[in-house]
């Protein structure tokens, strides 16, 4: 039995300090998305969701006066001019918007970084291989002559535009030789990252358009193959959030079903696409360009605009950080982006709580620190009966040397005596290991929830170490360092964690097996190695929890020496 408890202590240890391989496995949702496996990453329902759902938009009659277009088609085989881009500027990013398809061709966030240098380049959502794509318009069928083609022109003269206090509203217009009119106008506000687009398509022509309408999104996924944090395109189907990995996406390149937004996401960032409505009976269409990058297609239920007759689409576009308060503020639920798979009950309470330390103390590093405390103080009852349990077993550790020795060639005696023993002393052998297994739950959502917070992306502690999201290196070495990822450096806070770990295990008892006990002696070596390449943020909570849990066994060997 005790030698059944201490393979149980080490399965459990390996479970806790190699959490990675454990995270490894596919999450739940991905089962899920085997089912389904295609998520666009582009359109998705706006707040408008509350409404009725709708397939298509409003139908009106046009007026000569209601429907302005150019005299003469504008095309770019015919006018033989070159596209325009203008940039448009407010206070949260920079967004540059070209005549060619009328598309989001740039986006560049202010407030972010590509990494902790203070002079790194700006964070662009939007990098070459994806330009011409996002909010690309047109029709599955292509029933509009020269629209996946179109060169629009903008009705504004500035080429550079500011945005401060106010909405800005940017139209651009086209029109083919059959005369189907169409306008895109693309409202930006100040203080939000959401920016909406309104296309109206009038059909001046002497036919019916009979298509399926489609958009486009594109991002380029930095760690497609990621398993700590999803990383891909997804999709809110009512209130259910799917999530599609990179590599099934040429299997599986189709979803559909009712989407309320679609889009991509990486570990930090995000393109999502949010229709007026909810879209009934759409379909999500992926495509896998190169290694990393995805385009999204929102195709929606087939419609008709009759001849004098148009159509008016409504969407929103998201493209930002996943910053939970952000994202709320946004609304159309695009907070359920910041997933934590089976953890997230637990951690986005964490998160939110670190969230409110910080605003108290601004430093992400003092916050880890005290929502590891208050971690602590929660599962102090069960940490109290877990160490008091290893600390009668140790008390024993006399007398059950005695049964082995004594039976040694007998282990069904020997095994027998050791039971009679805990009956005698009333001792559970499992009872330092099931409230481990407790607090298991809470590990894995404290892990989730440090590697894929925005929040600590860039974030610095002290010191050296001015990223929480990225491993801490004292000094910057010119050579590579074996098991190390770069940069290359001491790992401080690894060793320190790993010195911990080893203190731990010398205050615990120690296994009857010899080999048993050499082995436990190499784990917190082995582990160190495990951690040496974990964010900073990460190492941090584990040391503090390290240091909080020795204190702890400490206190509860003195009361019941």
């Amino acid at each position: 039995m005790e030698q059944m408890r201490l393979l149980l202590a080490v399965v459990l240890s390996f479970l806790v300090f190699v959490v990675w391989q454990w995270l490894v496995v596919e999450p739940e949702m991905a089962k899920q998305a085997q089912e389904n496996p295609v998520v666009a990453e582009k359109s998705a329902p706006s707040e408008s969701s509350t409404q009725e759902e709708a397939t298509a938009p409003t139908e009106d009659s046009i007026a000569p006066d209601t429907a302005p277009m150019p005299a003469q088609p504008i095309r770019r085989s015919e006018s033989g001019r070159e596209a325009r881009t203008i940039t448009v500027e407010t206070p949260l990013y920079t967004v540059t918007l070209n005549e060619k398809g009328a598309v989001v061709d740039a986006l560049v966030l202010k407030h972010y970084r590509e990494n902790a240098n203070t002079d790194s380049p700006l964070k662009s959502m939007i990098l070459e291989k994806a330009r011409g794509i996002n909010m690309a318009a047109g029709w599955a069928g292509q029933s509009v002559d020269g629209m996946e083609d179109a060169l629009y022109a903008l009705e504004t003269q500035d080429d550079n535009i500011l945005i401060n206090d106010e909405n800005k509203t940017i139209a651009f217009q086209w029109v083919n030789e059959d005369g189907v009119h169409v306008e895109k106008a693309y409202l930006f506000h100040p203080d939000s990252y959401l920016i909406e687009l309104k296309m109206t398509v009038s059909n001046r022509s002497g036919k019916t358009i009979k298509d399926r309408p489609v958009v486009k999104v594109a991002q380029v996924i930095s760690d497609p193959e990621s398993r700590l944090a999803f990383e891909g395109p997804m999709a809110l189907m009512g209130n259910h959030l799917e999530e599609i990995k990179v590599k099934d996406i040429e299997e599986k390149p189709e979803l559909s079903g009712n989407f309320r937004w679609v889009g991509l996401t990486d570990r930090y960032f995000m393109t999502v696409l949010i229709p007026e409505m909810p879209v009934d009976g759409g379909t999500l269409k992926m495509e896998k360009i190169g290694e990393d990058m995805v385009i999204s297609s929102l195709v929606l239920p087939e419609m008709e605009i009759a001849p004098g007759k148009m159509h008016t689409f409504d969407y929103k576009a998201f493209i930002g950080p996943k910053d939970t308060e952000t994202l709320k503020k946004a609304n159309y639920d695009l907070g359920k982006a910041v997933n934590f798979g089976m953890f997230d009950i637990l951690a986005k309470p964490f998160l939110w709580i670190m969230n409110q330390i910080y605003k108290v103390l601004p430093n992400y590093g003092i916050a880890i620190i005290i929502l590891t405390l208050i971690t602590k103080i929660i599962l102090w009852p069960l940490g109290n009966k877990s160490y008091k349990s290893m600390n009668d077993m140790k008390r024993m550790q006399p007398l059950m040397a005695e049964i082995r020795e004594k039976y040694k060639d007998d282990k069904k005696k020997m095994n027998e005596e050791t039971m009679a023993l805990y009956r005698t002393y009333k001792i559970n052998p499992m009872g330092g290991c099931l409230p481990m297994v407790v607090q298991l739950p809470v590990f894995f959502a404290l892990y989730r929830m440090l590697y894929q917070a925005i929040e600590l992306r860039h974030a610095p502690f002290f010191g050296w170490i001015n990223d929480l999201s990225a491993p801490d290196r004292l000094f910057q070495f010119g050579f590579s360092i074996p098991f190390m990822e770069p940069p290359y450096g001491i790992p401080v806070l690894t060793i320190v964690m790993g010195a911990t770990m080893f203190l731990q295990q010398k205050m615990s008892p120690p296994p009857g097996d010899p080999t048993q006990a050499k082995m436990m002696m190499f784990m917190p070596l082995i582990f160190t190695f495990i951690f040496i390449n974990f964010s900073s943020g990460l190492v941090l909570y584990w040391l503090i929890n390290n240091v909080f849990s020795i204190g702890q066994q400490y206190y509860i060997q003195k009361k019941f020496a």
